[in-house]
């Protein structure tokens, strides 16, 4: 038997604007209402695969490593690591994770597998059994970022990462560490090897959507962040895979919504997509 659980992270806030990329305000004040200084709530929640013989992790969150200042800077609110505390009231420890699947290693997706920030101490990588499992080309890019998304990734990360002896580096749609059940779809829309995994569940294949899809609003497919690599590649890969969810009763497992942890993708009698039944944050599901 399978379960798939959200598993809360540290809450971010980030400006409206860049989450939104060409859409105006008046528009996505409607569906993420902005604070005084033009920043939504975002959640950064992972999502636990409990299965025969192991717990798989879908990434970790953006964590607490960052100094006080950068903390602030981004938006982060917290500064405990939420997602071991939500871990903790499961009974679990970040010692208790198998493997740990990283879509890419952008800090609000990667930050939590480490430890939280300490004055003078250097970072600490945690989760000291697990498999970590990484697409390739998100590999690469994280080793050797470009000059426009360097400041997204953590430089220590990638030899702390290697230095395990216990990484994989996927080439393709399947994982020697996950096996034949688990399927993963690639994007290069918003960073190069975007790694999406699939699972089958009770509920259907769910697929942990990443920042291909970092909530309910961009499900429709025009939405995009100002953060992404190519917008109209995007659109495209986004539709393709939400074309293919709803021929196979699918899901999305959605990291960064602040209300939604899984949605229902369904499509309407013009063509468009949307959510169908959504299942809050936290959840446990089928």
């Amino acid at each position: 038997m399978r379960t798939i659980r959200s598993i809360p992270g540290n809450t971010q806030r980030l400006d409206g604007g860049a989450m939104f990329g060409n859409v105006p305000k008046a528009l996505w004040s409607r569906w993420a209402p902005a604070d005084e200084h033009n920043r939504i709530a975002l959640a950064c929640r992972a999502m636990l695969v409990e299965e025969p013989g192991r717990r798989v992790l879908c990434e970790t969150g953006i964590g607490a490593f960052f100094p006080p200042k950068l903390r602030a800077r981004f938006g982060v609110e917290e500064d405990r690591h939420v997602l071991l505390d939500s871990l903790a009231a499961l009974g679990l420890t970040d010692a208790d994770i198998d493997v740990v699947v990283l879509s890419h290693l952008h800090f609000d997706h990667a930050g939590g597998l480490l430890a939280a920030w300490a004055e003078g101490e250097a970072p600490k990588l945690l989760f000291p059994k697990a498999i970590f499992v990484v697409g390739a080309e998100a590999w690469a890019r994280a080793c050797a970022p470009h000059a426009r998304d360097r400041a997204s990734f953590i430089p220590e990360l990638p030899a702390l990462l290697e230095a395990t002896g216990r990484l994989e580096v996927v080439e393709g749609d399947r994982s020697t560490t996950l096996g034949p059940d688990w399927r993963l779809h690639r994007s290069e829309g918003h960073t190069p090897g975007l790694l999406l995994a699939e699972v089958p569940t009770a509920l259907g294949p769910v697929v942990f959507a990443g920042d291909l899809i970092p909530g309910v609003p961009w499900i429709h497919t025009p939405i995009t962040m100002g953060y992404d690599r190519f917008p109209e590649r995007l659109i495209d890969e986004k539709a393709a895979l939400l074309a293919d969810l709803v021929g196979r009763g699918g899901h999305l497992f959605l990291t960064h919504d602040p209300a939604v942890a899984v949605a229902e993708i369904v499509r309407d009698e013009h063509g468009r997509f949307g959510a169908g039944r959504t299942w809050p944050d936290p959840a446990t599901l089928p």
